[in-house]
């Protein structure tokens, strides 16, 4: 016996209805939307206690910071945000320096300012 029944056994079926078959159209979903918030005033960075302590800023969101990073010394120059809480945050785009690099930075400081001055 075929599983599905032709067109013919269909429209001659005693269902009651002469009307074609139409499948039920899927309700959408509402879209919850939320009305924007309003955007609380931006903290300040605090100077406290905590790693900001360490922080000079290079630019409005670029700071170089020094840290400990498992038991060692870090320089940092990072872009960071702020996030929704209004916390200033690292980002991806950065360079941990160890001391012993920063130190080599600082000895070669006369001679990238040269390359510099002759480039612009």
């Amino acid at each position: 016996m075929p599983r599905y029944k032709s067109k013919e056994t269909l429209s001659s079926s005693d269902s009651g209805s002469d009307e074609e078959y139409q499948p039920k159209k899927k309700k959408m979903k509402e879209k919850h939307v939320e009305e924007p918030k309003e955007k609380s005033p931006k903290k300040k960075k605090k100077m406290g206690d905590g790693p900001e302590d360490h922080m000079y800023p290079l630019s409005r969101q670029r700071f170089v910071s020094v840290r400990e990073f498992r038991g060692k010394v870090l320089i940092d120059i990072r872009e960071y945000y702020t996030d929704n809480s209004g916390e200033l945050k690292p980002g991806k785009k950065g360079i941990s320096l160890t001391v012993e690099q920063w130190e080599k930075l600082k000895d070669s400081v006369d001679e990238v300012s040269n390359s510099v001055r002759e480039l612009s």
